[in-house]
């Protein structure tokens, strides 16, 4: 596990504050802020680009858990958030916010570790899940742009699928690009004509 990551904590109550820097430290992660208060999360992002955020609400509303969800970015790092009470309609919205970890009966010491651990293997294992949906998205809209460029060479020359692809490669290969740089080229420019 990292043990540079730039935590931010953000703790209400100063004991138990001292207690969650002390489990990190106790963990390895030495480079921690505390913030006492949820307006300035975001503020603090700005100023710091924390690694991982640690929440510890007492019984949040779900107005409070999508605000700091939000504010957090939760997308864009791993969240683990401590709750001392929570419904099924908050573990649903906690999810659906894009939270790594949300923890119901409270923050305990010796559950920190590894509650941030699992949120930050969660946040990476979502992060890869979410880049290949993208690139599998972006290579179905790459096949039809290429399937519609092929469509129309295959129109204005009278050539089959395979030749049309051919000369869209040989020209790709000739220009130093890709067969969906110049695919995307000549639908553009056949829009343009029409």
């Amino acid at each position: 596990m990292q043990e540079d990551l730039k935590i931010l904590v953000v703790e209400l109550d100063q004991a138990k504050a001292r207690d969650i820097i002390d489990a990190l430290k106790d963990g390895g992660w030495n480079d921690v802020t505390v913030i006492s208060s949820e307006g300035a999360l975001e503020r603090t992002l700005k100023q710091q680009d924390p690694d991982i955020i640690l929440i510890d609400l007492a019984n949040p509303s779900r107005d409070t858990l999508e605000h700091l969800s939000l504010v957090s970015n939760a997308r864009k790092r791993p969240v683990a958030m401590f709750v001392d009470q929570s419904d099924e309609g908050m573990t649903e919205a906690a999810i659906t916010a894009g939270l790594s970890a949300y923890v119901v009966n409270g923050l305990q010491k010796d559950r920190i570790k590894p509650v941030l651990e699992t949120a930050i293997a969660r946040f990476k294992l979502n992060a890869k899940m979410q880049s290949e949906l993208d690139a599998a998205k972006q290579a179905l809209l790459d096949r039809k742009t290429i399937d519609r460029a092929k469509g129309l060479l295959m129109r204005a020359r009278k050539i089959s699928e395979e030749e049309a692809y051919g000369l869209m490669r040989k020209t790709a290969m000739d220009q130093g690009r890709k067969v969906t740089d110049v695919a995307t080229a000549l639908v553009t420019a056949a829009e343009l004509l029409q």
